[in-house]
């Protein structure tokens, strides 16, 4: 169902966008950003980047508010409970992007494995052609990787690793009915991997899930691999353990305070950085600014959110 034509200032955006995406909400709902309207009480739905916190300050200066719209699939930078309470509901994006972020995810754990990255510099360096040999690396098959947080995304993960020959692991909150093996706790999964790869939701219930225990648990000759939050992995640790080689290596897509990378880690030739782009697709970011959409056209149409974060079905 088409909306009969926007609603000046019915929609703000908090935070920044992609261009096409602010261009299709402008288009489409003559969206502005929060700082650009004139009269923020308006505002119905807001459309939230990554990066923004929405906590109560916030919700209290869109007093109209009626709905969050996240666009990601991650929301912890919205306080759900919060909103809850005001009577505001809350969207993210689940499901368009499991491909993508999987697809990073592996090419991750097999950049960490058989130093690709690395070798590229090594070759650039002119080392290669100064008579150096780059060392030996590790294969995926038989490799046991360790999935911390088998949701969609780590399901997805698990698949194409499996079939790469790699022998994988679990932990979730719950066993699932899945062929893969169940570990108990995060040291236990640790402990049973060559590679750890960190997929869980943000939060508070997960901050620092993977923490000192856990890296040494994973030990000189593994590697870990986030693609979830940098909040999930206690940092500090991480980057002592690779300092003092208590962990083989890491790659990392997310960090505590992005965009800000720990200077240690940039020194470190056995970890691969990306600047938080698992899901940085034409394809994917197109379809997750669909979805956006789509639940903004639900609700201004009086109708139910096409995708709720879970904690709406609770609250």
């Amino acid at each position: 169902m088409e909306p009969e034509g926007p609603a000046e200032h019915r929609v703000a955006v908090v935070g920044a966008l992609m261009p096409f995406f602010r261009d299709w909400l402008t288009d489409r709902y003559a969206a502005a950003s929060v700082a650009d309207i004139p009269d923020p009480a308006a505002v119905a739905v807001a459309v939230v980047g990554p990066g923004p916190t929405i906590g109560a300050t916030e919700m209290d200066a869109l007093p109209g508010l009626e709905a969050i719209t996240v666009y990601g699939v991650g929301y912890d930078n919205v306080d759900v409970a919060e909103a809850a309470r005001r009577g505001i509901v809350v969207s993210h994006t689940p499901d368009v992007l499991d491909d993508a972020v999987a697809d990073l995810t592996v090419a991750l754990v097999l950049d960490v494995l058989r130093g690709v990255t690395a070798a590229d510099r090594f070759v650039r360096s002119g080392k290669w052609a100064a008579g150096e040999r780059f060392p030996l690396t590790r294969e995926v098959g038989r490799t046991r990787v360790g999935i911390l947080g088998l949701g969609r995304i780590g399901s997805a993960t698990a698949e194409r690793l499996s079939a790469l020959g790699a022998d994988i692991t679990y932990h979730s909150r719950s066993p699932k009915d899945v062929p893969w093996a169940y570990a108990a706790t995060p040291v236990d999964l640790a402990r049973l991997s060559d590679v750890v790869v960190v997929l869980t939701p943000g939060g508070d219930g997960t901050r620092h899930l993977v923490n000192r225990d856990v890296l040494d648990a994973l030990g000189p000759d593994g590697f870990l691999v986030n693609v979830a939050r940098g909040s999930v992995v206690d940092e500090d640790a991480l980057v002592e353990a690779l300092a003092e080689h208590r962990i083989a290596g890491a790659g990392l897509d997310v960090f505590a305070d992005e965009p800000h990378v720990p200077e240690q880690l940039l020194t470190l030739d056995n970890v691969v950085l990306t600047p938080h782009i698992a899901s940085a697709t034409v394809a994917t970011r197109e379809a997750m600014a669909r979805l956006v959409m789509d639940n903004i056209d639900a609700h201004l149409a009086g109708r139910t959110l096409v995708t709720p974060v879970p904690e709406m079905g609770r609250a």
